[in-house]
Protein backbone atom coordinates (compact mmCIF):
# COMPACT_ATOMS: atom_id res chain seq x y z
CA UNK A 1 0.00 0.00 0.00
CA UNK A 2 1.40 3.49 -1.06
CA UNK A 3 2.39 5.95 1.91
CA UNK A 4 -0.61 7.95 1.28
CA UNK A 5 -2.46 5.31 2.16
CA UNK A 6 -0.70 3.92 5.74
CA UNK A 7 -1.67 4.23 8.96
CA UNK A 8 0.29 6.02 11.44
CA UNK A 9 2.32 3.22 13.73
CA UNK A 10 1.40 2.69 17.27
CA UNK A 11 5.61 2.60 18.08
CA UNK A 12 8.62 3.69 16.93
CA UNK A 13 10.94 0.74 16.74
CA UNK A 14 10.63 -3.26 15.94
CA UNK A 15 12.21 -5.68 14.57
CA UNK A 16 13.27 -5.42 10.62
CA UNK A 17 11.34 -8.62 9.13
CA UNK A 18 8.05 -7.69 11.01
CA UNK A 19 8.01 -4.20 10.10
CA UNK A 20 9.02 -4.54 6.40
CA UNK A 21 5.84 -6.90 6.31
CA UNK A 22 3.39 -5.01 7.61
CA UNK A 23 3.99 -1.51 7.18
CA UNK A 24 7.20 -0.66 4.64
CA UNK A 25 6.81 2.44 6.18
CA UNK A 26 9.79 5.49 5.87
CA UNK A 27 13.14 3.87 6.93
CA UNK A 28 16.46 5.89 7.70
CA UNK A 29 19.29 4.24 9.21
CA UNK A 30 20.14 5.89 12.87
CA UNK A 31 23.57 7.54 11.49
CA UNK A 32 23.47 10.88 10.09
CA UNK A 33 24.93 9.83 6.85
CA UNK A 34 21.71 7.75 5.88
CA UNK A 35 20.10 11.06 5.39
CA UNK A 36 19.13 11.54 2.10
CA UNK A 37 19.75 14.50 0.31
CA UNK A 38 16.95 15.70 -1.74
CA UNK A 39 17.55 18.73 -3.62
CA UNK A 40 14.73 18.71 -6.31
CA UNK A 41 13.82 21.46 -8.65
CA UNK A 42 10.24 23.25 -8.38
CA UNK A 43 8.83 21.60 -11.04
CA UNK A 44 5.69 23.66 -12.18
CA UNK A 45 3.00 20.90 -13.44
CA UNK A 46 1.94 17.82 -12.08
CA UNK A 47 3.91 15.35 -9.83
CA UNK A 48 1.77 12.06 -9.44
CA UNK A 49 2.85 8.35 -7.62
CA UNK A 50 2.07 5.32 -9.94
CA UNK A 51 1.27 1.64 -8.97
CA UNK A 52 0.95 -0.42 -11.90
CA UNK A 53 0.24 -3.93 -12.06
CA UNK A 54 0.10 -7.37 -13.86
CA UNK A 55 -2.98 -9.34 -14.09
CA UNK A 56 -0.63 -12.19 -13.00
CA UNK A 57 0.98 -11.20 -9.74
CA UNK A 58 3.03 -14.61 -9.45
CA UNK A 59 4.88 -14.34 -13.00
CA UNK A 60 8.33 -12.24 -13.45
CA UNK A 61 7.37 -11.16 -16.58
CA UNK A 62 8.39 -7.08 -16.05
CA UNK A 63 11.88 -8.23 -14.77
CA UNK A 64 12.55 -10.92 -17.36
CA UNK A 65 11.87 -8.65 -20.30
CA UNK A 66 13.51 -5.49 -18.57
CA UNK A 67 15.17 -4.38 -21.81
CA UNK A 68 11.08 -4.08 -23.45
CA UNK A 69 9.88 -1.85 -20.61
CA UNK A 70 12.73 0.13 -21.05
CA UNK A 71 12.32 0.52 -24.80
CA UNK A 72 8.78 0.94 -24.08
CA UNK A 73 9.55 3.81 -21.61
CA UNK A 74 11.83 5.92 -23.46
CA UNK A 75 9.63 5.81 -27.17
CA UNK A 76 6.76 7.08 -24.69
CA UNK A 77 8.80 9.71 -23.41
CA UNK A 78 9.74 10.68 -26.84
CA UNK A 79 6.61 10.97 -27.76
CA UNK A 80 4.96 12.36 -24.98
CA UNK A 81 7.59 14.21 -22.81
CA UNK A 82 7.75 13.30 -18.71
CA UNK A 83 10.18 13.26 -15.98
CA UNK A 84 10.83 10.11 -13.80
CA UNK A 85 11.64 11.25 -10.13
CA UNK A 86 11.76 7.54 -9.15
CA UNK A 87 10.74 4.17 -10.62
CA UNK A 88 11.77 0.90 -9.47
CA UNK A 89 9.69 -2.54 -11.14
CA UNK A 90 9.51 -5.59 -9.58
CA UNK A 91 8.56 -8.82 -10.98
CA UNK A 92 4.85 -7.97 -11.42
CA UNK A 93 4.33 -4.51 -10.50
CA UNK A 94 6.04 -0.70 -11.15
CA UNK A 95 6.11 2.26 -8.50
CA UNK A 96 7.10 5.26 -9.83
CA UNK A 97 7.20 9.19 -9.41
CA UNK A 98 6.84 11.05 -12.82
CA UNK A 99 6.22 14.83 -13.34
CA UNK A 100 4.63 15.63 -16.01
CA UNK A 101 5.10 19.41 -18.64
CA UNK A 102 2.83 21.98 -17.33
CA UNK A 103 -0.53 22.11 -18.22
CA UNK A 104 -0.27 18.17 -18.88
CA UNK A 105 -2.04 16.20 -16.51
CA UNK A 106 -2.66 12.84 -19.53
CA UNK A 107 -0.58 10.22 -17.32
CA UNK A 108 -3.34 8.03 -18.67
CA UNK A 109 -2.17 8.17 -21.76
CA UNK A 110 1.61 7.45 -20.94
CA UNK A 111 0.90 4.17 -19.22
CA UNK A 112 -1.60 3.08 -21.92
CA UNK A 113 1.19 3.45 -24.69
CA UNK A 114 4.08 1.88 -22.60
CA UNK A 115 1.94 -1.64 -21.63
CA UNK A 116 0.69 -1.39 -25.45
CA UNK A 117 4.34 -1.39 -26.30
CA UNK A 118 5.88 -3.67 -24.00
CA UNK A 119 2.69 -6.07 -25.08
CA UNK A 120 4.01 -5.96 -28.78
CA UNK A 121 7.24 -6.88 -27.43
CA UNK A 122 6.42 -10.19 -25.60
CA UNK A 123 5.88 -13.45 -26.43
CA UNK A 124 1.48 -13.99 -26.63
CA UNK A 125 1.50 -17.31 -23.77
CA UNK A 126 -0.17 -15.72 -21.35
CA UNK A 127 -3.42 -16.80 -20.03
CA UNK A 128 -6.64 -14.84 -21.27
CA UNK A 129 -10.23 -14.15 -20.37
CA UNK A 130 -13.27 -15.02 -22.78
CA UNK A 131 -13.89 -11.69 -22.33
CA UNK A 132 -10.10 -10.61 -23.46
CA UNK A 133 -9.98 -12.61 -26.07
CA UNK A 134 -13.50 -11.01 -27.46
CA UNK A 135 -12.24 -7.94 -27.44
CA UNK A 136 -8.62 -8.85 -28.49
CA UNK A 137 -6.73 -7.75 -25.55
CA UNK A 138 -3.97 -9.09 -24.17
CA UNK A 139 -3.96 -10.75 -20.80
CA UNK A 140 -0.38 -8.88 -19.40
CA UNK A 141 -1.91 -5.89 -17.45
CA UNK A 142 -4.29 -4.84 -14.75
CA UNK A 143 -6.40 -2.33 -16.17
CA UNK A 144 -5.97 -0.02 -13.98
CA UNK A 145 -3.46 1.61 -11.79
CA UNK A 146 -3.15 3.47 -8.71
CA UNK A 147 -1.82 7.05 -8.88
CA UNK A 148 -1.65 9.55 -5.86
CA UNK A 149 -1.19 13.53 -6.78
CA UNK A 150 2.06 14.84 -4.74
CA UNK A 151 1.05 17.48 -2.50
CA UNK A 152 4.45 18.75 -1.14
CA UNK A 153 8.19 18.19 -0.64
CA UNK A 154 6.83 16.29 2.26
CA UNK A 155 4.83 14.07 0.33
CA UNK A 156 7.41 13.71 -2.69
CA UNK A 157 10.16 12.18 0.05
CA UNK A 158 7.69 9.29 1.04
CA UNK A 159 6.55 8.08 -1.95
CA UNK A 160 10.29 8.51 -3.18
CA UNK A 161 11.27 6.71 -0.72
CA UNK A 162 8.65 3.85 -1.15
CA UNK A 163 9.61 3.36 -4.21
CA UNK A 164 13.05 2.43 -3.70
CA UNK A 165 12.36 0.18 -0.38
CA UNK A 166 9.84 -2.05 -2.17
CA UNK A 167 12.37 -4.54 -3.10
CA UNK A 168 13.68 -4.75 0.40
CA UNK A 169 10.20 -5.08 1.66
CA UNK A 170 8.91 -8.24 -0.49
CA UNK A 171 12.03 -9.87 0.31
CA UNK A 172 14.15 -9.91 -2.82
CA UNK A 173 17.02 -8.40 -1.45
CA UNK A 174 18.63 -7.14 1.42
CA UNK A 175 19.58 -3.92 0.68
CA UNK A 176 18.30 -1.30 -1.54
CA UNK A 177 21.16 -0.81 -3.82
CA UNK A 178 21.38 -4.46 -4.30
CA UNK A 179 18.20 -4.20 -6.74
CA UNK A 180 19.17 -3.41 -10.05
CA UNK A 181 15.47 -2.24 -11.84
CA UNK A 182 15.66 0.80 -9.61
CA UNK A 183 16.13 4.89 -10.53
CA UNK A 184 17.87 4.73 -6.95
CA UNK A 185 21.09 3.90 -8.80
CA UNK A 186 20.59 6.93 -10.78
CA UNK A 187 20.14 9.06 -7.42
CA UNK A 188 23.07 7.54 -6.09
CA UNK A 189 25.70 8.93 -8.53
CA UNK A 190 23.49 12.12 -8.42
CA UNK A 191 24.09 12.09 -4.71
CA UNK A 192 20.63 12.35 -4.08
CA UNK A 193 21.03 9.25 -1.70
CA UNK A 194 24.20 7.28 0.17
CA UNK A 195 24.85 3.62 -1.60
CA UNK A 196 23.60 1.93 1.68
CA UNK A 197 20.93 4.33 2.53
CA UNK A 198 18.24 2.11 4.75
CA UNK A 199 20.83 -0.41 5.76
CA UNK A 200 21.20 -3.95 5.02
CA UNK A 201 18.30 -6.20 6.65
CA UNK A 202 20.48 -9.09 6.80
CA UNK A 203 22.72 -7.72 9.40
CA UNK A 204 21.84 -9.54 13.44
CA UNK A 205 21.06 -5.54 15.07
CA UNK A 206 18.61 -4.07 12.03
CA UNK A 207 16.62 -1.71 12.97
CA UNK A 208 14.21 0.26 11.67
CA UNK A 209 13.31 4.12 12.78
CA UNK A 210 9.64 4.61 11.52
CA UNK A 211 8.06 8.13 10.89
CA UNK A 212 4.53 9.05 10.03
CA UNK A 213 4.27 9.79 6.76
Amino acid sequence: MPPSQRATPSCCRRPCQLWLRRNALRLLRPTATAMPNYRRALVPGGCWFFTVNLLDRRCRLLTDNIDALRAATRLTQTRHPFTIDAMVVLPEHIHAVWTLPPGDADFSLRWRLIKIDFAKAVPNIERRSAVRMARGERGIWQRRFWEHLIRDDGDFRRHVEYCYINPVKHGLVARVGDWPYSSFHRDVRAELFPEDWAGDVSAPNFCLIARSP
